[in-house]
């Protein structure tokens, strides 16, 4: 009886939810356009674009392109979304195809021809009243509307309501089921020949930062990968035409391939791991946080000789850090051994890197018996959610989130306080500081204190709104300082330093603040070329080597150089995991076994050569 009284109780709440919902709905589209102004006989259809409405043509020059697009990326999502969790390995589950669409122009430009930049590009703005100025200010480079506010609500109430009809016991909710849609949005690649094309793409990155999101930076004979939102699509597409700029259609439909990249894992799947193995881990699909947490206090349980699970500190949102750490003891000489540091996760949408570090402690832990001669010569450090707030963030709201989701006001002397609540809280807090506050979330790996925010590098931000925003300090992010506090408590014994990124398939080598190579560049780059060889010898993957400054693009701020340069780790690395570009941050399930076994290769040749490697090699 009571059960069912709850029940009444919680289908009324639902009900007024969705009202509230609809009526705002309605409220929000019937104050930002004026339909009945717009020119007839015109063919088109309205997008919106920043809060602004825009009567979008029809553009013929795209029809071919969408046709073949539409014919490599055919997916029948609906029934991908009702799957159950596939258990056998594939090479391919998301439907999208290597072969990608290529457009094609002439390249007899020169270099220097022309220094300025015309964008080109206009588009049918709509007057706005003085309010709408100011909802379209506040908006950019939020992801934010008054019906989207009451969604989140909604979903929120939606979770509460499942949580209790089900006695505490909540299934995986498909990603992206309640945040930001990438319906539509298309990922371009291009690849700038001259000078003059680089700075054409900084000015479209700096001149459309909400609707043109670049996943590598612009640089000169290096790939660029750029996400387009629907709204500018065809401009976007007709300034490059006239700039003469090649670019290929990666994915024609970002949302699609969201949706097929993580299988979903029934309750009753859950339920029966659970019970068989005592966690529900699986390297099958890409596990949550909790999921992640529950594993390593498992192994902890039940390895407790070999295992150790520190908290080393707690998020912005009041999530713990925790490192496993995997030792046999003593060497023979019953001195401790050296050790060697891997995270994951510092960048939230780089889910890859997470399932990988948590593939190496599976490794060896559970399978300890195989690796016998290496937890003999070297202990394991390893930290499989560096940001787990920002991680968290993109299986609920946003699969695409980078940063951390701190908050910093100018006045703000919180120090290394926890200043938001997790839940319907987090969300009421969200939403008043977006009205008040300044944009969330702080690149970790620009917060490090070594050339921090120096104009002159490059490859960070200060603008809080940015990606690669610095932060207001270094070490303002309580992750950061985490990883560096105990960094530097162990750094007698830690002597190799390894972050796990994506997407590139590359073994990066410090410096990234200069062209200048470290006096053991040598060194490093003969470990790094063995460990390139491991890899390629598992299944054939290729990794470039190299410095990051010149593989990559210049940074400030980024961890491996501090651990070189400010706690004296010899061996640094970063390693930017599967693919180059054709799934980029959204690599399907299906490759998460064989992205960890080569790279689990070659990781054992590192620690294996910098456990054994003379103090002064060079």
């Amino acid at each position: 009886m009571a059960r069912l009284k709850r029940a009444l109780h919680v289908r009324t709440i639902m009900l007024i939810a969705v009202s509230v919902i609809l009526v705002v709905q309605q409220v929000e589209c019937l104050s930002l356009q004026d339909v009945s102004s717009i020119r007839k006989n015109v063919s088109g259809f309205l997008v919106t674009r920043n809060g602004e409405f825009f009567l979008q043509p029809v553009s013929p020059n795209d029809r071919s392109a969408k046709i073949q697009s539409d014919e490599h990326h055919e997916i029948d999502t609906e029934q991908r979304v009702n799957e159950e969790e596939s258990w056998r390995e594939a090479d391919d589950e998301s439907g999208l195809q290597s072969q990608e669409v290529v457009y094609t122009v002439s390249e007899d430009q020169n270099d220097e021809e022309e220094n300025d930049i015309d964008d080109g590009v206009s588009w049918q703005k709509r007057p706005k009243s003085w309010w709408q100025r100011m909802y379209t200010a506040r908006m950019r480079s939020r992801s934010f509307s008054v019906f989207s506010m009451f969604e989140t609500a909604f979903n929120a109430v939606s979770k509460i309501v499942g949580y209790i009809m089900d006695d505490g016991e909540v299934e995986d909710v498909d990603v992206q089921s309640n945040g930001i849609d990438y319906k539509d949005h298309q990922l371009l690649r291009i690849t700038p020949k001259t000078k003059k094309q680089v700075r054409i793409l900084q000015e479209l990155k700096n001149s459309e930062p909400d609707d043109v999101k670049f996943w590598t930076l612009p640089a000169k004979d290096k790939i660029t990968d750029l996400l387009v939102s629907p709204g500018i699509l065809s401009d976007v597409k007709e300034y490059l035409r006239q700039k003469k700029i090649n670019y290929l259609i990666l994915i024609s439909d970002l949302q699609r391939v969201i949706k097929s990249q993580n299988p979903r894992m029934p309750k009753e799947r859950r339920q029966d791991l659970y019970s068989n193995q005592g966690h529900t881990m699986t390297w099958k699909r890409y596990h949550r946080y909790d999921d992640i947490m529950g594993y390593l206090d498992y192994l902890a349980e039940k390895f407790p000789t070999l295992v150790e699970v520190q908290e080393i500190g707690s998020s912005f949102e009041g999530r713990a850090l925790k490192i496993l750490k995997v030792s046999t003891g003593a060497n023979k000489n019953g001195e401790p051994k050296p050790s060697i540091w891997i995270d994951a996760g510092m960048h939230a949408r780089e889910w890859i890197s997470t399932a990988v570090a948590t593939y190496i402690i599976n490794q060896l832990v559970e399978k300890n018996a195989n690796y016998t001669r290496l937890l003999d010569l070297t202990d394991w450090i390893i930290m499989p959610v560096a940001n787990p707030d920002g991680y968290e963030f993109t299986h609920t709201n946003d699969r695409l989130w980078r940063k951390t989701r701190s908050t910093h006001e100018s006045d703000s002397d919180d120090g290394d306080e926890t200043r938001q609540a997790t839940g319907i809280l987090s969300m009421i807090s969200h939403y008043t500081k977006w009205f008040f506050g300044s944009c969330e979330g702080v690149d970790p790996n620009r917060n490090f204190n070594i050339h921090w925010g120096e104009d002159k590098v490059g490859g960070a931000s200060t603008d809080p709104c940015h990606d690669t925003y610095a932060g207001p300090s270094p070490f303002s992010e309580p992750e950061t300082r985490a990883i560096a506090n105990y960094i530097m408590r162990h750094k007698d014994t830690i002597k190799t330093y390894l972050t796990l990124h994506s997407y590139s398939q590359m073994l990066l080598v410090p410096w990234g603040f200069t062209r200048e190579r470290p006096a053991d560049f040598s060194h490093l780059m003969d470990i790094a070329t063995k460990a390139k060889q491991a890899i390629a010898k598992v299944s054939g993957t290729e990794y470039r080597v190299g410095p990051a400054a010149e593989l990559l693009y210049p940074t400030t701020g980024s961890s491996d150089d501090w651990a070189k340069a400010k706690a004296g780790i010899k061996h640094a690395y970063t390693m930017e995991l599967r693919d180059r570009g054709a799934y980029g941050f959204l690599l399907p399930a299906s490759q998460i076994v064989p992205t960890a076994r080569e790279t689990w290769a070659g990781v054992r040749v590192i620690a294996r050569m910098a456990a054994l490697a003379p103090a002064n090699a060079r």
